[in-house]
């Protein structure tokens, strides 16, 4: 039995009840931040190499490449539609892992070697 249809939940919200305070507040959010970073790649590649060049003075000569990449991360997490993207994903994740008993790592390395 659905628990959402026994607590009378609108169907608008479905989706939202089901998610633990920890999914919404920790892995959703990390989730994010690794999608993030992908997307941000090309500033994170240059925050990186001005960082390994200027050494301890990274702190002072890489103010532009840390504003432009702090610039960039924060426009992803302040996307509600990224959240939302983020978000499917994971359910999509959590899905399986209950169908399967294998965490999604887990079932990438399997796919891997079984080729």
């Amino acid at each position: 039995m659905d628990v959402r249809v026994t607590l009378g939940m609108e169907s608008s919200n479905a989706e939202e009840p089901t998610l633990r305070h920890v999914e919404k507040d920790v892995l959703i959010p990390k989730l994010m931040r690794e999608k993030a970073r992908q997307r941000c790649s090309e500033k994170v590649r240059d925050f990186t190499h001005c960082c390994q060049e200027s050494g301890f003075l990274m702190v002072l000569k890489c103010r532009e490449e840390n504003a432009a990449l702090k610039e960039c991360l924060t426009s992803h997490y302040k996307d509600p539609h990224f959240f939302e993207e983020c978000k499917q994903e994971y359910l999509q994740e959590r899905e399986e892992y209950r169908k399967t008993g294998i965490p999604a790592k887990n079932r990438r390395e399997k796919i891997g070697t079984s080729m």
